[in-house]
């Protein structure tokens, strides 16, 4: 770990007030980690656990609005999380330790780096290390000819194949959540479908965040009235591992039909990644096992998986079939 300076602001100002190139710590459970690594290498760190963004407040439009430092705990066990947005609580309750969860906040996990293997070897993008475009941008992708079991079938490109970590932002991508930010420039708002990046040519840019942005909230829209809604995970083991595949799903059905679908999946994206043609093959269909094997195969249609990760693609089409059996019982 390198050396840095460090401050704790009491207020938003006066922490976007610092370098533009600081690092802002909430929970530390994935920065401390990359620090220690030496892939994250800040100047200066602006502890930010002071800020007034800790609270869960509904909305007038009827949704929710989550403060960028709400722990993972307290937004999992929240009421009205689990009433009314039950796929979110669900799925940050997969994930991690009820320890991490505990200190680990939304902001932190929406901003969660991927676990490849080669990305967080400490040599990795350095002379005589793996190469690691997300690390050092020309020095290649390492998994594309190595280890790459976990690895993403959907995104992809020639520079990376990465797969994003999160459980939480899947359930968030189903859910149309919108992401507000503030930095030098002001204040805006950024849905999450565009908060993620692809990688593309630029694998190491992985959000919309402009230089010295904060994310401040996370707005959930207000539910859908009759809906249900279910998150389920395929994993190596049951608990404290990353998903090797997972879905998101949110159905109201009305007289056997399904009225109102969203469809998310995890574990197979180099970002949590959305499913309009699992929705549209399920839009105003029967809510049978037939409608659902289709829509798992339109779901998977364009995956590219590569040799070691082939398994991911029959595995996310039963865990999307299951996941609406389960959200249509």
């Amino acid at each position: 770990m390198q050396t840095f300076r460090y401050s704790k602001p009491s207020s938003i100002d006066q922490a976007l007030s610092g370098a533009p190139a600081a690092k802002f710590l909430a929970g530390g459970t994935t920065l401390v980690d990359l620090m220690k690594l030496n892939v994250e290498q800040p100047q200066t760190l602006v502890d930010i656990n002071l800020l007034p963004l800790s609270k869960i407040e509904h909305l007038p439009s009827g949704g929710l609005r989550i403060g960028a430092l709400v722990r993972n705990s307290d937004l999992a066990w929240n009421t009205d999380v689990k009433e009314s947005y039950a796929v979110l609580s669900q799925a940050i309750l997969s994930g991690a330790s009820p320890q991490l969860r505990n200190m680990a906040t939304v902001g932190g996990n929406l901003l969660q780096r991927t676990r490849c293997a080669y990305f967080r070897e400490p040599a990795s993008g350095t002379p005589g290390g793996y190469g690691c475009n997300k690390r050092t941008p020309g020095t290649g992708c390492a998994a594309l000819q190595g280890l790459h079991r976990t690895h993403a079938v959907f995104g992809t490109s020639n520079q990376c194949i990465a797969t994003h970590p999160s459980d939480m932002c899947v359930a968030m991508a189903a859910l149309d959540a919108e992401i507000h930010v503030q930095g030098p420039k002001g204040k805006r708002t950024i849905p999450f479908a565009d908060f993620h990046k692809l990688p593309g040519n630029t694998p190491h840019i992985e959000n919309a965040l402009e230089p010295g942005e904060l994310v401040t909230y996370v707005d959930l829209p207000k539910p859908v009235e009759g809906a249900r809604s279910v998150y389920l995970k395929l994993r190596d083991r049951a608990s404290y591992e990353f998903a090797l595949a997972s879905a998101a799903v949110v159905v109201r059905i009305e007289s056997g039909h399904i009225l109102y679908a969203r469809v998310a999946l995890g574990g197979v994206g180099t970002k949590p990644w959305r499913s309009h043609e699992a929705e549209a093959e399920l839009q105003g269909k029967p809510a049978n096992a037939a409608t659902f094997h289709k829509a798992a195969e339109a779901a998977l249609a364009a995956a590219k998986p590569r040799t070691d990760n082939t398994f991911k693609v029959e595995l996310a089409r039963r865990c999307l079939v299951r996941t609406l059996k389960l959200a249509t019982a």
